[in-house]
């Protein structure tokens, strides 16, 4: 559905996404995580066909996005900051999608409006900034995408309206087979929703992974020794053990490719006590850049 390969852009004479491959299947939630300034932002204009790519392509369903209006009119895309016309009602808005795109539909953006309650005949600066988010949501689902690329889509929101959001995403894809690529600060939406997330950094992806195979590997291990040596140095060289904090007699131990041969090893150092843990995303994430910046 979506080819991302070997994507570059350049501005200012500087890098900001190098060599990005990404696939992403029809019908799939793809989450892209990121500190400020890592490239989410850009690699998003990219897919959505605002910038151009300087070396690479980016497909869907074959071909090139950019200055593909065919291709646009299946995508639906909402920015973390939604420029409309700030003169223009709401309804006037609906009338101008409508001219757009060929398959917005009316009846489905009343549908979603009575949970989201947007006065149509308000103008947009009238709105507050998460009002101005619902009237892009609604607007770009309306037009009935095959695939919704989102931005910090629940920037602004309240958790209620965060909450019925995240269930219609996930409805459109069950019931439409809708593509999803979204980018989130809140990463126990991206946890919650995604088949697959990537950690980018620099500009560069450095992580891609299934969440149940994330989830799966990277793991927080509570281990007490039956003796009350340090054993920080030998258990940081144990294989792919990247973190260990030592906090009384537990040692706190964070692995990236958790196998039960790991525990036979830690039983085999001496270990009385091991609890496994699992990571949320979040955790995941803070783990990661943290080896990533020490590595650099």
């Amino acid at each position: 559905m979506i080819d991302i390969k070997n994507a570059s852009k350049i501005i200012d004479g500087k890098y900001i996404i190098k060599n990005v491959d990404l696939h992403v299947n029809k019908g799939s939630i793809f989450g892209i995580i990121g500190e400020n300034g890592a490239g989410k932002t850009t690699l998003i204009k990219c897919l959505t066909g605002i910038y151009k790519v300087d070396e690479g392509s980016i497909l869907i369903d074959g071909e090139e996005v950019f200055d593909n209006n065919r291709v646009k009119q299946t995508i639906g895309y909402v920015s973390d900051e939604n420029q409309y016309f700030s003169s223009f009602k709401v309804e006037e808005l609906l009338k101008f999608y409508k001219k757009t795109y060929n398959d917005f539909s009316d009846e489905r953006f009343n549908e979603l409006n009575k949970k989201f309650k947007i006065p149509i005949e308000r103008r947009i600066r009238e709105l507050s900034k998460g009002m101005k988010m619902r009237v892009s949501i609604l607007l770009n689902l309306s037009i009935k995408p095959d695939i919704l690329i989102l931005d910090e889509p629940t920037s602004g929101l309240d958790p209620i309206i965060k909450k019925e959001i995240m269930s219609i995403i996930v409805d459109e894809v069950a019931s439409r087979d809708v593509t999803v690529f979204i980018s989130s600060h809140h990463l126990d939406h991206i946890e919650r929703i995604c088949d697959n997330v990537a950690i980018i950094k620099n500009g560069e992806i450095k992580l891609m992974s299934s969440m149940e195979e994330a989830k799966n590997c990277m793991k927080k291990l509570q281990v007490v020794f039956k003796n009350n040596d340090d054993l920080r140095k030998e258990l940081s060289s144990l294989s792919g053990v990247t973190k260990v904090e030592t906090i009384g007699r537990v040692n706190y131990i964070i692995t990236k490719s958790y196998t039960k041969d790991l525990e036979e090893k830690l039983y085999n150092m001496g270990a009385d006590f091991i609890e496994i843990v699992d990571m949320s995303l979040e955790d995941m994430f803070i783990y990661f850049v943290e080896e990533e910046d020490k590595n650099e």
